[in-house]
């Protein structure tokens, strides 16, 4: 686990390329907001987080399926940082920021990303 990337992940390379490309700039994983935000838009006060579905939990989601072994320990793992996320966007809310979560299967419809961007931004 080690090996897991938690930045410059190919979804989060792509949702940033998408964003630069409407124009919009933006400061990477500010330290000083709760959970890092992958993006942020300071002057907007607007954060982007972009989540993968498996380890984030997706609802309804095919890529959020639980492995077939281990459950003891996959299933609280990544109950916990559902929970985590949840309260570290109920924190930026409290603080005046208003929060976004691309899916990484959001990644494979282009257009409606883009326009996702666009509406959050505006």
């Amino acid at each position: 686990m080690s090996l897991i990337r938690n930045r410059d992940s190919k979804p989060e390379l792509l949702v940033r390329r998408l964003v630069h490309k409407c124009g919009y700039r933006y400061r990477l994983h500010s330290a000083n907001l709760p959970g890092k935000p992958d993006l942020v838009f300071q002057t907007r006060k607007k954060v982007i987080f972009v989540h993968g579905c498996f380890w984030h939990r997706h609802p309804r989601c095919g890529l959020a399926r639980l492995p077939k072994s281990r459950l003891g320990f996959w299933v609280p793992k990544l109950n916990e940082n559902r929970r985590r996320d949840l309260k570290n966007v109920r924190k930026l809310r409290k603080l005046g920021w208003a929060t976004e979560i691309i899916w990484e299967c959001e990644i494979n419809d282009p257009l409606a990303l883009e326009e996702k961007v666009q509406k959050f931004l505006r």
